[in-house]
Parts: structure tokens; C-alpha cells; sequence
């Protein structure tokens, strides 16, 4: 298929796959380090979680974090490392950005401390991890749909795999 072809057809054929959902406790209170140039630099540290799902069962270490920038637009740029501990005992590192949005003056409502209850969080994470059983992570790109509860500090992910 030449590029004119590729150009031509509405859409690439894919299918996501969930694999497993997640749920992670914040460190509270988060570590704000304020205005920079690029934005609001935010902290949060991890304090543990869980994952479950067909694919995987485990928890999230208390370990990671995830370093945010909040834009002058209100757009948030999450910037995310963690590991996971399966139930069988593997190791797998995840990585990830993606996007949340607090309105246009969400940037000025953070300075003035005025924050929803919840916002909707849109990932791409990767996962990396040496133990045989979970290679198949090594290999795959995931989308995932979450959701930030600020009041419980806590984060809630599904995660889906790209076929």
C-alpha cells in the first residue's frame, strides 16, 4: 500500500484490550513547588495501592510519584513513574504522560486554591519489566481512563492495551 492509499483509508483497524484497573493512595499534603515558566509544578508521592484485573493482580509499591505542570491554560501534564509488585512476586515499572484539564482559569483557581473534587485524567503509560511471565508488557502500548478523587487523595485508573 503506497502512502496515497494509507492517506485515503478512514481508519487503521485496533481494538483495546483492559487489563487491568488500578487504584493508588497520594501522599497528602502534595509537595507544590509553585510558579515556574512552564507552569504550576506540583508533587505527588505515591503511598501504595492496588491492581487488579485479568491480565495482572497486584499492588503498587509506596514508591514513584508524579510530577505535574500545570499550564497557564489549565491544562495539567502529568509525569508519572511507578512500580507494581504482582501477587506472584514480578516487578514492573511503569511510565507514563498524559493530560488533564481544569478549565480555562484552572490555572488561576489552583493559585487560589479552589480545586473540583475530581478530575478526569486521559494516560499512555509503558510498562517494563524482566520477569518471564509479564514479557508480553514489554511489547505493548496502553491507553488508560482515570479519574483523581483530590478530596481521598486517591487516583483510579482502567488500562487498556492497544491491539
Amino acid at each position: 500500500m503506497d502512502l496515497e492509499e494509507l492517506m485515503s483509508t478512514d481508519m487503521f483497524d485496533y481494538s483495546l484490550d483492559h487489563i487491568f484497573s488500578y487504584s493508588t493512595t497520594l501522599k497528602n499534603p502534595p509537595e507544590i513547588i509553585g510558579p515556574v515558566p512552564e507552569g504550576i509544578r506540583v508533587n505527588f508521592y505515591m503511598a501504595g495501592g492496588d491492581v487488579k484485573g485479568t491480565k495482572l493482580n497486584g499492588k503498587v509499591l509506596p514508591v514513584g510519584g508524579d510530577w505535574l505542570t500545570i499550564r497557564p491554560d489549565g491544562v495539567g501534564i502529568l509525569d508519572v513513574r511507578s512500580t507494581f509488585e504482582t501477587n506472584d512476586g514480578a516487578l514492573i515499572y511503569t511510565s507514563f504522560s498524559g493530560v488533564l484539564d481544569l478549565g480555562e482559569d484552572g490555572y488561576q483557581k489552583f493559585l487560589n486554591q479552589e480545586l473540583p473534587e475530581y478530575i478526569q485524567l486521559r494516560i499512555a503509560p509503558r510498562y517494563h519489566t524482566a520477569h518471564p511471565k509479564y514479557q508480553w508488557l514489554n511489547r505493548i502500548q496502553c491507553l488508560g481512563i482515570g479519574q483523581s478523587d483530590l478530596k481521598n487523595s486517591q487516583v483510579h485508573y482502567n488500562i487498556y492495551s492497544i491491539q
